[in-house]
């Protein structure tokens, strides 16, 4: 497909409240959390890219966590977390990094790159998502339900543990405030303010929520097991279902500053025009073809997380090129 792609679109660790989570179903044995989590020094799959309000880019991979330099690719820091697949990374109001893994959840100082508390209290260390909300407090999906966090006392406010759905994938913020969450059987919206369940939409393609992302027009885009769907923010009405990328896994959802949707699935990388409803081009010679997940606009590159690796994509080319510092060697 050609592509015009230049005119297209600290210091002491704290542990947080050990009280209890309202009784639900049991944690993962240990004995299946140690075997998921066998042979992490050989996975070199980056499940979370987040940038920060230096413009610096966190790479969450099943390696660990590392902050570079998007412009020149260059390492800047890394943070002493071994063996830990890290599911999901977020930014606070006043710059601290989150870090959903599956032991739990870490806050990182983004100048000095140590933890500087822990919370290992939620109803599933397992964490799947991190969102932070217009009041600046913090909702972290795991797959056993939601937790609401204030990011400054470290306080645990609110668990949501019968989600229906159960397992909280993807987490988006509508144009109203309000969360929406994407789960085994399709979507949830919750108020911020009393964690109540506004509304639920579940007759949907593909069932399985796996990404979201608000447009600049405020509509909701799901990414499912076998489809792409358009979605009113605020009633759940199904606006669109792209043909185009139907029966692909999709696995990120990403907008760029020029309105184009970028589609990470299990079988490549997509930039979609929603205005023309197209898929306008496909990117080569990535570390992988399973996506997992994306990073737009920063250092001028859209960044992939892959199953394979690392890699940033040229916005005046649309050539990707691998990161080897995160990648097995080619």
């Amino acid at each position: 497909m050609g592509v015009n792609w230049r005119s297209a679109i600290a210091q002491n660790t704290v542990i947080y409240s050990p009280s209890a989570p309202p009784r639900g179903i049991d944690p993962l044995p240990q004995e299946r959390n140690r075997q998921e989590l066998q042979g992490l020094t050989n996975d070199y799959r980056v499940g979370a890219l987040q940038r920060d309000i230096d413009g610096n880019l966190w790479v969450g991979s099943w390696l660990g966590l590392a902050r570079i330099d998007p412009n020149t690719g260059n390492i800047l820091s890394r943070v002493s977390l071994p063996n830990i697949a890290i599911g999901g990374l977020v930014q606070d109001r006043v710059g601290r990094i989150w870090v959903g893994t599956y032991e739990g959840l870490r806050r990182v100082d983004r100048q000095t790159s140590q933890v500087t508390a822990e919370n290992f209290s939620l109803p599933s260390n397992r964490v799947l998502s991190l969102l932070i909300d217009r009041r600046g407090y913090l909702w972290v999906g795991t797959d056993r339900g939601l937790v609401l966090i204030s990011p400054d006392q470290g306080l645990r406010m609110t668990t949501l543990q019968q989600l229906p759905g159960v397992s909280a994938n993807a987490l988006a913020l509508d144009p109203e405030g309000q969360l929406w969450v994407g789960t085994l059987e399709g979507l949830v919206r919750v108020n911020t303010a009393s964690a109540f369940i506004l509304d639920r939409v579940g007759n949907i393609p593909g069932t399985t929520v796996q990404a979201l992302a608000v447009s600049p027009q405020g509509t909701l885009w799901v990414g499912t097991l076998n489809s792409l769907l358009e979605l009113d923010a605020t009633t759940g009405a199904i606006l669109r279902n792209v043909e185009a990328v139907a029966e692909r896994q999709i696995s990120a959802l990403a907008f760029d500053q020029l309105g184009s949707l970028w589609i990470g699935t299990d079988n490549g990388l997509l930039r979609y025009d929603p205005r023309v409803n197209q898929v306008v081009g496909q990117v080569p010679d990535l570390p992988s073809n399973r996506i997992l997940s994306l990073s737009p606009d920063t250092g001028n590159k859209l960044w992939v997380g892959t199953s394979e690796g690392l890699a940033w994509v040229s916005m005046s080319t649309g050539r990707a090129r691998a990161h080897l510092a995160f990648t097995r060697s080619h």
